[in-house]
């Protein structure tokens, strides 16, 4: 039987191989010119906040290496559940869980909230954490165009049970940003609850796109990742004091999970106090992406974003290999994004702005990417 699954593993590996899209783990490129990851604020990078959070952890000296257990166990601490509700406030919301990534938060709200019977309408660039999370709710899981909000209507129109609207409010592959009211006014027409993740938001945008529009109170619920422009690692979901006692007692990924340990709520503290400082940072970040969309429209193959998110279109798995290889070869790192992982078609370089690229580095990219993506 051994040898089964052993073929079964051989011959899924050789599919990807022959296609062009076999994943494979690498180095960390240290040595290039960062525009591949979603280090945004250089929070991760930053040595002030190391500092800040030496000095956290130095006003509890008995903080303990590990939780020891999940928070329903041995792993709750009173820091915690402070943290909790001063990031729902900074938010503008009612109560908020942690959770110890963004996959986890995804996964723990939209496998326990949607039941059988129930309709989840998601846009199709939706991240795969939420869509693995809706698999497993039994709810039924329909999908619209990306943007399309006559698709979306029509969705809306035939869903059944407790409806929820699930959107991202910068999109992980295009970068590109929702029109969320107008979202928001459909819902509210069919009774839909609007759920918003806002991994690639926070810090890029401040509190984040939500707290921008001023709709903290028309969503349902919100989802924001600490492991982007926050330079951390977690999650948090938003939303009201009924919410967070349902996922405490429902959400498997909150539930059956080792806790995070005091250094990444220390952390995750200390992020958000070096945020509240960062404005300068923010608005460098915000003039390097102006930058790049002037240069990149130039030369015609800008896809226009106004988040840290571009993408250059290459057409298969192997131009966009190619082009991230001459890349390379230039001192630059940008990753490609290959199928499966996006559409037959619209494998693309993923570009990542961040507030400490230069211009001389911008110019370097743009007219390289230029050079390259014509040939």
């Amino acid at each position: 039987m051994a040898h089964q699954a052993n073929q079964y593993i051989t011959n899924r590996l050789n599919e990807r191989r022959q296609g062009g899209n076999l994943r494979k783990l690498k180095p960390e490129s240290i040595d290039l010119v960062d525009f591949s990851s979603n280090d945004y604020l250089g929070f991760a990078h930053s040595p002030l906040l190391k500092q800040l959070i030496t000095e956290e952890l130095s006003h509890y000296p008995d903080h303990l290496n590990g939780s020891t257990g999940s928070r329903l166990l041995s792993g709750n601490l009173q820091y915690v559940e402070d943290l909790e509700n001063w990031i729902a406030n900074y938010h503008n919301h009612e109560a908020g869980l942690l959770f110890n990534s963004g996959y986890d938060a995804n996964l723990g709200l939209f496998s326990s909230l949607p039941q059988r019977g129930d309709t989840v309408i998601t846009d199709e660039l939706i991240h795969a954490s939420i869509i693995d999370g809706i698999r497993l709710s039994s709810a039924n899981r329909y999908t619209f165009k990306h943007n399309d909000l006559s698709g979306l209507e029509e969705k809306l129109k035939n869903a059944k049970g407790q409806i929820y609207l699930v959107i991202e409010s910068v999109y992980s592959m295009d970068g590109d940003i929702p029109p969320i009211a107008t979202i928001l006014d459909l819902a509210k027409q069919y009774n839909a609850q609007l759920i918003v993740d806002e991994a690639h938001a926070i810090g890029v945008f401040g509190k984040g796109i939500i707290d921008e529009l001023k709709l903290q109170h028309e969503v349902f619920a919100r989802v924001i990742t600490f492991g982007k422009a926050m330079g951390t690692h977690g999650a948090i979901v938003l939303g009201s004091s009924l919410l967070r006692e349902y996922l405490i007692n429902f959400a498997r990924s909150f539930i059956y999970s080792t806790a995070a340990s005091f250094h990444q709520l220390a952390a995750i503290k200390m992020a958000y106090q070096l945020l509240n400082g960062s404005q300068s940072e923010i608005e460098k970040l915000h003039q390097n992406i102006q930058l790049l969309n002037q240069l990149l429209d130039d030369f015609q193959i800008g896809s226009g974003s106004k988040s840290a998110i571009h993408c250059v279109l290459a057409g298969s798995n192997e131009k966009a290999k190619l082009i991230s290889q001459k890349l390379k070869e230039a001192g630059i790192d940008v990753r490609p994004v290959l199928g499966p992982t996006v559409a037959i078609g619209t494998e693309r370089l993923r570009i990542c702005m961040h507030a400490y690229n230069t211009p001389q580095q911008i110019e370097l990219l743009a007219n390289t990417l230029n050079e390259l993506i014509n040939v």
